[in-house]
């Protein structure tokens, strides 16, 4: 079921399929960014300015990542300071380094999320238990 929201953002109107969006980035400076889907534009919120749409994707996050959903394995991955919640399933591959760091790409922008064992040992193993259990390849 599509989960349709209205959002203001640079004096345009949009209406988008928040269960279409398979990242959001919580950034330091509290603002919160997702890309449109299948185009890569980069919506960026911010509470001061738009308290109202802000709310609205918060509101989605907690549902997503606040649920068990077949179809989604929604993560939360910190990465450059930043919070990204990101449903895996919409990765389309990953690569592991010699040196052990984990690379992918999210789905409708252009930002590689390189993930490093020994700085980010957490989210580096929620990436290998996800890649292990949906391909049935370990990543070593």
């Amino acid at each position: 079921m599509a989960y349709w929201v209205k959002i203001l953002y640079e004096r345009k109107e949009y209406v988008v399929n928040f269960d279409r969006v398979n990242a959001f980035c919580y950034e330091s400076n509290g603002r919160v960014t997702f890309w449109l889907p299948d185009c890569a534009i980069p919506i960026v919120i911010n509470p001061q300015n738009n308290l109202e749409d802000y709310q609205k994707v918060i509101e989605y996050i907690k549902l997503v990542t606040g649920l068990e959903i077949d179809s989604a394995h929604w993560v939360t991955i910190m990465y450059e300071k930043n919070e990204y919640v990101i449903n895996l399933n919409c990765i389309s591959s990953f690569c592991q380094e010699s040196n052990g760091r984990i690379t992918f790409w999210l789905p409708d922008g252009t930002i590689p999320i390189i993930i490093n064992p020994l700085s980010n040992p957490e989210s580096y193993q929620k990436v290998m238990q996800f890649v292990q259990k949906t391909t049935g390849y370990s990543l070593s």
